[in-house]
């Protein structure tokens, strides 16, 4: 029986999402993006942007530019390189944020903001496969920055896990705001939008609640949030899950769903009633 009486929840089939296939890469898209346009599916609050894609080893995304968008990889298996543009290929020294190997479990972040150059490279002998997702920062011309964070899989098998919270200072933070990048939830990364990401591994049997808005003092906007789940693609199409207790809202893998009308504090109830745990991310915005 479904909890969020005043919540609607629309899914959004994974066959029904754009794909590309470039031979190197296998992407597909929630919502427009590259040669996918769709006018029904532009952006979800903030949210613009949601690939799940695979790269193929030995290739990558070459040097590009990124400007006013906040740009994070979501690494769900193997491992994709990451390499500012000033940063010199086999001279790269420790491993920090301008240059970092990208595992499982592992999120790395950019803020484009006024302009910003990278490579995404998987240099693994292994197709890397990860979520790539974009947001529309609160303010143009940012400073851009790079942040790096890996999340325990025994923490989000435990409940789900805050990945990305708002910038504590706001869009008004001052220049030493922006470098100490102190997050609205501890031990998140922090963006530059009025979003909350979470992720969580449901085992089978297993329901997690989320809480809209991560907390009361998290977000800005409290009422009328637009919250997006998305079931990653990671275990062969065994993985299913049901949300709200809504027989109508079963999610298959790759598949994601828009829940609209919901408001902080609301719980969002996600169980697993598939074959194999479920890779679950959530997308709570504005």
């Amino acid at each position: 029986m479904a909890a969020l009486t005043h919540a609607r929840i629309t899914p959004r089939r994974s066959p029904a999402r754009g794909h590309a296939d470039h031979g190197w890469l296998d992407s597909y898209h929630t919502f427009s993006f590259a040669s996918y346009h769709d006018p029904s599916f532009m952006s979800f609050g903030s949210l613009r942007v949601l690939n799940e894609d695979r790269v193929a080893a030995g290739t990558g995304f070459p040097t590009h530019s990124h400007r006013d968008a906040e740009i994070f990889s979501y690494i769900l298996n193997g491992e994709l390189t990451h390499r500012d543009s000033m940063v010199q290929k086999g001279k790269e020294g420790k491993e920090g944020e301008q240059f970092y190997r990208m595992k499982r479990g592992d999120v790395q972040f950019t803020t484009g903001g006024k302009g910003i150059a990278h490579s995404e490279q998987n240099e693994s002998p292994a197709v890397v496969h990860f979520l790539q997702i974009w947001a529309t920062p609160w303010a143009r011309s940012l400073t851009p920055r790079y942040h790096t964070r890996s999340f325990s899989e025994a923490a989000k098998r435990a409940g789900f896990v805050p990945i990305l919270s708002p910038l504590a200072a706001g869009p008004g933070a001052s220049a030493a705001e922006e470098v100490a990048a102190v997050p609205r939830i501890e031990d998140t990364i922090p963006i530059h939008a009025d979003l909350v990401m979470g992720a969580g591994l449901v085992g089978v049997g297993k329901r997690f609640e989320w809480v809209v808005g991560g907390g009361e003092a998290a977000v800005s906007k409290k009422k009328g949030r637009r919250v997006y789940v998305h079931l990653a693609m990671t275990k062969g199409g065994k993985a299913r899950v049901r949300l709200d207790g809504r027989e109508g809202a079963v999610l298959g893998e790759g598949d994601g769903a828009f829940v609209e009308g919901v408001a902080v504090g609301d719980g969002l109830g996600v169980e697993s009633v598939g074959e194999e745990e479920a890779e679950v991310v959530v997308l709570d915005s504005d």
